[in-house]
Order: C-alpha cells, then sequence, then structure tokens
C-alpha cells in the first residue's frame, strides 16, 4: 500500500504541475455559478431544476469526463515518452500497480473535485429557490428536490398475441416469405396502438401493483405522472381528461378529477394514498371526450411517483454514480496510453467517448433491422450484406455501451427520482468492475510486457 500511495501522491503533483487542479476548479466554479446567471429559468419549478440541475450538473459531468481522458492519457504517456517510467520500473514496484496508482490518483481527484461542485450546486439550489414564487417552492419541494420511487404497470408480453395475429393471417392469405417479416412488424404495430390509442369515450386502464406502497398512511400524497400525445393538435393545444381511481363498480375511495392537460408535455396531479386498493393494486381509469385520439406511450405514459427519502443523500449518491463515469474514463485513458503516444491515445479515447454518443443511432438500426435503408419497392434491405455483417456488431457494441448508459442520475435528479443504493451499487459493479476492470487488465498486462527502452529507440 505505501508504493501504490507513492504513485497516487505522484499524480497528484502531476496534476498540479501541469496546473490541471487549479484550471479545472475555476472552469467548475463557472459553469456551476456562471450557467445559472446567464440562462434564466421561466419562474417554475421545474425550469429552475432545468436550468440549476440538469444544465449544471451536465456541465460539470462534461468537463470532469474531457479533463480525466486528458490527464490519464498524459500522465502516463508522457512519463513514458520522457523516460520518466524507466525511473520507476527500476524501483521494487511491478507495473502494474504503477498503473493501478494512477488510476486511483485519478479517481480521488475527481472525487475531490466532483464532491466542490457539488456542494456549490447544492448551494446555489437553496439560495437560488428563495427568489422563486411561494407556489413554485413548494412545487419544487415537493417534486424535485426529494428523493421518489416510481410504480409503472407491468410491462405487456406482445409475443403471444402478435404470433396468434400472425398465425391467423397466414391462414386467411397466401403471404409469399419474403413479405412476412414486414406484416409480422405491422401486427405488432397494430398490438401495440390497442394498448396505447384511447378515443373518445373509450376508457383505457392501469392496473399498477403497489407493492410496499400500499402500507403508506392514506393522506399520504401520491404523484401521477402523465405525458400523452394526439393524432390532431387543436388550438388549446389542451383536453380535458377525467381520472377515476379503482374498479368502475366498486366504491370510490378517492374523488374523481377532471383536468385541462396539454399535451407532448409532462403533467403531474396528486392523489392521496387511500386510492390503493385493500388489495394492493392501484387502479387508474382515464377517459375524454375530445374529438381526437389520444396516444399514452408504453414506456412513459403513466407513472405514480411516492416520496423515499429526502434530496441529500439522493444527490450524494448521484454524484457517485457520476464518480463510476469517471473511473470509466480514467481506466480508458490509462489502457490507451500503456501502448499508444500521448496523441494517439487521446485521440482513441475521444473516439469511444463518441462512440458513446452515437448509440442512439447504432440502436436505431438495430431496431428497424437494417443499416443502409429499406427499397421502398421492394420492402427488403438495400444491401443485405452490409447488414448481415454490421447488425451483429452494432448489437453487441451496444450491449456494451449500454452497461454505462443505462445509469443516468442526471435526469433523475432534475425530476425528483430516487436513486436507490442498489443503482449505485450495479454503476459500481457494472461501469467499474466489469467494463473498467476490463480496459484495467489490457493496460496492466500490455504495460507490464511492454520493452520500454526499446519503445524509446534505445540500446
Amino acid at each position: 500500500m505505501r508504493r501504490l500511495w507513492a504513485i497516487v501522491t505522484l499524480t497528484w503533483k502531476a496534476a498540479f504541475r501541469y496546473r490541471l487542479f487549479w484550471v479545472m476548479l475555476g472552469l467548475l466554479l463557472l459553469a456551476v455559478v456562471g450557467l445559472p446567471v446567464l440562462l434564466k429559468d421561466d419562474g417554475t419549478a421545474r425550469g429552475f431544476a432545468q436550468i440549476v440541475i440538469t444544465y449544471t450538473l451536465s456541465s460539470v459531468t462534461a468537463l470532469l469526463g474531457m479533463a480525466t481522458l486528458w490527464l490519464a492519457c498524459g500522465t502516463l504517456a508522457r512519463d513514458i515518452e520522457e523516460c520518466q517510467i524507466q525511473m520507476i520500473a527500476v524501483k521494487p514496484i511491478p507495473l502494474w500497480q504503477v498503473w493501478l496508482g494512477k488510476w486511483i490518483g485519478l479517481l480521488t481527484l475527481n472525487a475531490v473535485l466532483l464532491a466542490i461542485a457539488g456542494a456549490c450546486i447544492a448551494g446555489l439550489i437553496q439560495w437560488r429557490a428563495k427568489h422563486l414564487p411561494p407556489e413554485e417552492q413548494e412545487t419544487l419541494r415537493r417534486e424535485v428536490l426529494v428523493a421518489r420511487g416510481s410504480l409503472k404497470e407491468p410491462p405487456i408480453d406482445f409475443r403471444p398475441i402478435v404470433e396468434r395475429e400472425f398465425q391467423r393471417a397466414l391462414k386467411e392469405k397466401d403471404i409469399p416469405p419474403a413479405d412476412r417479416p414486414f406484416v409480422r412488424q405491422q401486427i405488432e404495430e397494430r398490438v401495440k396502438a390497442y394498448y396505447q390509442l384511447v378515443p373518445p369515450g373509450i376508457v383505457r386502464q392501469w392496473i399498477i401493483p403497489a407493492g410496499h406502497v400500499r402500507n403508506l398512511n392514506e393522506n399520504e400524497p401520491l404523484h401521477v405522472r402523465v405525458k400523452f400525445y394526439v393524432v390532431r393538435t387543436n388550438e388549446s393545444g389542451s383536453y380535458i381528461v377525467a381520472w377515476r381511481f379503482g374498479r368502475p363498480t366498486g366504491p370510490r375511495r378517492v374523488p374523481d378529477i377532471i383536468k385541462s392537460m396539454a399535451a407532448e408535455s409532462v403533467v403531474e396531479f396528486t392523489i392521496p394514498a387511500a386510492a390503493i386498493e385493500e388489495d394492493g393494486r392501484l387502479i387508474i381509469n382515464c377517459t375524454h371526450a375530445e374529438d381526437n385520439v389520444l396516444l399514452f406511450p408504453l414506456e412513459d405514459g403513466l407513472e405514480v411517483l411516492y416520496r423515499e427519502g429526502g434530496f441529500g443523500l439522493n444527490f450524494a449518491r448521484g454524484l457517485g454514480v457520476i464518480l463510476c463515469w469517471l473511473g470509466l474514463m480514467a481506466a480508458i485513458g490509462l489502457a490507451a496510453s500503456s501502448f499508444l503516444s500521448f496523441p494517439v491515445a487521446a485521440f482513441f479515447s475521444l473516439t469511444m467517448l463518441i462512440l458513446v454518443f452515437s448509440s442512439g443511432s447504432m440502436a436505431a438500426s438495430v431496431e428497424e433491422g437494417t443499416i443502409m435503408g429499406v427499397d421502398h419497392e421492394t420492402n427488403a434491405p438495400s444491401n443485405p450484406v452490409i447488414d448481415a455483417v454490421m447488425l451483429p456488431v452494432f448489437k453487441g457494441m451496444l450491449a456494451v455501451v449500454n452497461l454505462a448508459r443505462s445509469f443516468s442520475p442526471v435526469e433523475s435528479l432534475s425530476t425528483g427520482r430516487s436513486i436507490p443504493w442498489e443503482t449505485l451499487g450495479l454503476a459500481f459493479v457494472q461501469v467499474v468492475l466489469l467494463l473498467g476492470g476490463v480496459f484495467a487488465a489490457v493496460g496492466m498486462i500490455v504495460l507490464s510486457r511492454r520493452e520500454l527502452a526499446t519503445a524509446q529507440g534505445t540500446s
């Protein structure tokens, strides 16, 4: 541990020698304090959270991520290029411990900078919140500065329904084999539309298992979070929607709610926990009389939020998830600089980062089943050879990228969602131990086997 700590100390000294620590501290404070001053919120609790939490925390993550990659590539690659690593190699310390010590040094450096930035963001939230109107301050405390758990309708398995309808279509007409994937896709879209579209006068019902939330006090508030789209937009952009809770023919435990709601935006309203049935289910019925069709997406059309804890500890767990990301970036940079020069290692690391940001395009190609597009005349892939080769590659890359991208603390914090300890632990296992461990193993093995003197062209 003493030898490892010596490498950690040298990494910190390198950060101060490059003036990186003070430059990053200044940039972080400028992003935290200056960004909310330049970007004014709209005076609402959600607008306030968007500016103070989403923008500042995203800026802090981006700045620390870029700095981590740059320092990780530079601290090891320059030691090799300037022949300083030879001074360490002759010491009684294995090169893999040198690699690990530099990673720990970068991680602790990020932890200090992230803690300072987080403390400034938390202080800024408390100070700026005082300038909101009283009713918006109450909304902020109830919906944003809190840790809320989520209840949703269990996902529907459409596969048996789609297969049954597909087999029926095959019996009714002779479908060529080349057209069968397209027909199956059309059937699947039609089945999904049945569960998402709400025509006038038709009741859409959600049955949500409440779990342990059924034990809440009957007067404890639950927040119903709704988002829907419309087929045709009217002049006002708002629609009258009626909400009933409980069985359609049973006694009314909670009064019905009739609200004017805006389409294509998130709307929240509060109901008491008494709406939960005695069997532990929360039954929500929605209907409307508009001359229109409402579409509630299966993923985020409706969910119920409940209070799990306070904002402070939830915010700290969110920063912990971001630190896991930074630990992965440090591992990528150090692994690249273990066998590449500083410019090439930096280019490789940035390419990996761009790959993560472009995963949305890869996901769209995988979902569509083609990369080069579809021939509109035949409804067949334009280039099936490229699709056959690249689609499995894209699926594999997405599976790896999603291990890290599945954790998004910024969005959760800005909407008052809870980040459980399980999520932080899973982020540490998947991002740091699994993904970071792969890069760490590559970096340590390559550095331990590398001929340092030969790499410098010396005899």
